[in-house]
């Protein structure tokens, strides 16, 4: 296969499916997504049978469990992406929203409209979920979007992109308004980053290598976050019970997300006191923990923690544990060694609630819960086409709004300037 040949004809188009999706009113778009839910549904057994492909094939090259945990297609799982589809059908259509209209001395009046950004290129890793949840998302903002998943997942994207297509038609949009591509050869990744004339944005989801070969290399805008190194600070006044459940399910619920807590901070006033009930319920799911040395004095059979243990994403059954002298300390150690991405302090105490809102600097910032809930599902945004740390156009989980933009636009009655 001719790699830059295939990737201009992908590029093409999407980019002409783009201009008709811009013409496609709500209700195609929620037709569409709806008929792909159903498509999904119908495809079940056909979708675990070409994900166990995968997931053979990634047993045999050695996948870590992390990661073959992402690539599974279980049916709860095809189950969330058809319901995904369904939320965000019901969503909002941010398309064609005007806001802040307001007249000018000279008499035009003037607002601004949001509009889709045109095509989306998105790269990923492992999970095949994201090619529906990123494909309806796309839609329903008015994108065409290329998916290139990770060759560790072909077979069930594949799977996955035949039901969209199916629907796509059904509903009588093009179904080159999605394209998965199909091969895996990494130079497509290549092409795809620098195709400037075809793709207006990319987005990478995966490991920390892959978004910052993306991020050097791209000629194309990039919506990124490189780590999820998250933290929950146990505050000294913190209700216990609840401070031993979140920092239980922010590690324990799934190890291989980036919404993870990778690093427990815990004022030293009830260190003392909360440590061993948490090492306790840590070790029914045999995690290891590696502590700070305030910390291996309370929790003496423990590893000690290193300076690279701090600024490390684990993605496994591994928590760093530091103590630390009150807020100001728990907000400087994340200051230092957050990604950006999510933070959490378990308070009864409502002004150090509101300075660590104010303080830390993340892309979600959490009082009395876990960590696990910055995600675009429970944000209500149906599903995210990922989670930016960046600070400029969309910042934590992408949902419709964050694929689209502004454009100004004037309503005039012949007017002229003087």
């Amino acid at each position: 296969m001719d790699i830059k040949n295939y990737m201009q004809t992908v590029g093409q188009q999407a980019r002409t499916a783009s201009r008709a999706l811009s013409r496609s009113g709500t209700d195609a778009k929620n037709e569409a997504l709806q008929f792909i839910a159903n498509e999904i549904r119908a495809a079940a057994e056909t979708l675990k049978q070409q994900n166990a492909l995968d997931m053979e094939a990634g047993k045999a090259k050695g996948l870590d469990a992390a990661l073959l945990d992402r690539l599974e297609l279980t049916d709860d799982r095809i189950a969330g992406m058809a319901e995904g589809l369904e939320q965000i059908a019901a969503l909002a259509d941010p398309v064609g929203e005007i806001s802040d209209m307001n007249y000018r001395p000279s008499g035009i009046q003037l607002g601004k409209m949001r509009v889709p950004l045109g095509v989306i290129g998105i790269i990923y890793e492992s999970r095949p979920n994201v090619t529906a949840d990123a494909a309806g998302l796309c839609l329903k903002s008015g994108n065409a979007t290329i998916l290139r998943g990770g060759s560790e997942a072909i077979h069930s994207n594949q799977a996955i992109a035949a039901c969209i297509h199916r629907g796509l038609e059904q509903a009588g949009l093009p179904a080159t308004a999605v394209q998965v591509i199909e091969t895996t050869d990494r130079a497509a990744v290549g092409e795809l980053i620098i195709m400037t004339d075809y793709v207006d944005v990319i987005v990478p989801r995966g490991g920390k290598g892959l978004i910052e070969r993306v991020s050097n290399d791209a000629r194309v805008p990039v919506i990124k976050h490189l780590d999820g190194i998250c933290h929950v600070y146990i505050d000294s006044g913190a209700d216990l019970d609840m401070a031993e459940n979140i920092a239980f399910n922010a590690k324990c619920h799934r190890y291989g997300v980036c919404n993870a807590m990778e690093t427990l901070l815990v004022d030293s006033a009830i260190a003392a006191d909360i440590l061993p009930r948490l090492a306790k319920r840590y070790a029914t799911e045999n995690v290891e923990l590696r502590g700070c040395e305030l910390t291996r004095i309370i929790l003496t059979d423990i590893k000690a923690a290193t300076d690279e243990d701090w600024d490390t994403e684990y993605l496994a059954p591994i928590l760093s544990i530091r103590i630390v002298e009150g807020v100001d300390a728990a907000m400087d150690h994340i200051h230092k060694h957050s990604s950006g991405h999510t933070e959490t302090i378990v308070t009864e105490d409502y002004a150090r609630s509101r300075r660590f809102l104010a303080e830390v600097d993340s892309s979600s910032v959490m009082v009395n819960a876990s960590t696990r809930f910055a995600d675009g599902f429970e944000y209500g945004l149906g599903a995210e086409i990922g989670i930016s740390t960046d600070k400029i156009h969309a910042r934590g989980p992408v949902g419709l709004e964050g694929l689209t933009s502004q454009k100004w636009i004037v309503l005039g009655s012949g007017q002229i300037r003087s």
